[in-house]
């Protein structure tokens, strides 16, 4: 890994049912997304690193489950807008497991996914985007997000990237 398990966490966010079933997500379908999520959170876990599952509350309840079952490693997120931070308690959690480099991935590019990566970077962390563990609405938004907007942010990597390098 890229990063330190000791000070890196990975956020994983909006991996439910209904938003994987939302729309057609491009460039990559959301159970792909899922997988090459779910192969970050199986490294985070050997490497020692915390894990953050983000869920939003649908206000109706229809499917809100996540797509994978929660670990009991894992700290669960219930969010009620579109970003992470806001009234979840996910800045004091990643601060008390002494975090400081945070990894996204989840759906969408530039709902959730961007919403939380901007919110964690005015709270002082380092951010990194996994551009290959998230989608969006159309390929073309995906492809601005990772390639113009989170380059100035901080990091792009792919899940290759992240767990092929050595720390």
């Amino acid at each position: 890994m890229i990063f330190s398990p000791a000070t890196t966490a990975l956020v994983l966010v909006d991996l439910q049912a209904r938003t994987l079933g939302m729309l057609p997500w491009e460039p990559y379908s959301g159970e792909r997304v899922a997988a090459v999520a779910l192969e970050l959170r199986a490294a985070f876990h050997a490497a020692g690193a915390r894990v953050f599952v983000v869920q939003h509350d649908y206000p109706d309840g229809e499917g809100a489950e996540l797509v994978f079952t929660l670990d009991e490693r894992e700290k669960l997120i219930t969010k009620r807008t579109v970003g992470a931070f806001h009234q979840t308690g996910l800045d004091e959690e990643l601060r008390a497991a002494n975090a400081k480099t945070v990894v996204f991935a989840g759906i969408a590019t530039n709902f959730g996914v961007e919403s939380s990566l901007r919110a964690a970077l005015d709270l002082g962390y380092e951010v990194v985007a996994v551009s290959d563990a998230m989608t969006s609405i159309d390929a073309g938004s995906h492809e601005v997000a990772v390639s113009k907007i989170f380059p100035q942010l901080g990091r792009v990597v792919t899940a290759a990237e992240l767990l092929g390098a050595q720390p």
